[in-house]
């Protein structure tokens, strides 16, 4: 049974930098969406950041475009996204997700994905 499994969350003041890893078990990396989502209290799920691995393109919600980089480590099976200049309204629940293999959707729509991580807790202090 496919797993993905989120690493790296933790806390840091506004402007600091936090990495967040997902490795995939028990299936592929390549030729399908990897994606990001977050969850701030109050508010519905979002994506934050998407790619289509072995192509390498890449998708970004406006609020964190410039700030946020995700990229693939084949080697490992894992995705990676690098947070710069976190702001306290980055905050929130991350989640890591991936879609069907081969299939081309919306990269940031939640409907996209079929394996998802249990979350992990990113917050920003002002």
């Amino acid at each position: 049974q496919e797993q993905v499994v989120e690493s790296g969350g933790g806390s840091v003041e506004a402007g600091g930098s936090l990495t967040l890893s997902c490795r995939v078990f028990g299936g592929s990396l390549s030729n399908r969406y990897m994606a990001w989502f977050r969850e701030a209290p109050g508010k519905e799920r979002e994506g934050v950041a998407g790619i289509y691995t072995g192509v390498g393109n890449s998708y970004y919600a406006d609020s964190v475009r410039g700030r946020f980089t995700t990229f693939e480590d084949k080697a490992k099976n894992t995705v990676s996204m690098q947070m710069n200049s976190l702001k306290p309204e980055d905050t929130g629940i991350y989640y890591c997700a991936a879609g069907r293999q081969y299939t081309l959707l919306g990269a940031l729509e939640p409907g996209t994905y079929v394996t998802w991580g249990q979350g992990i807790q990113v917050t920003v202090s002002s």
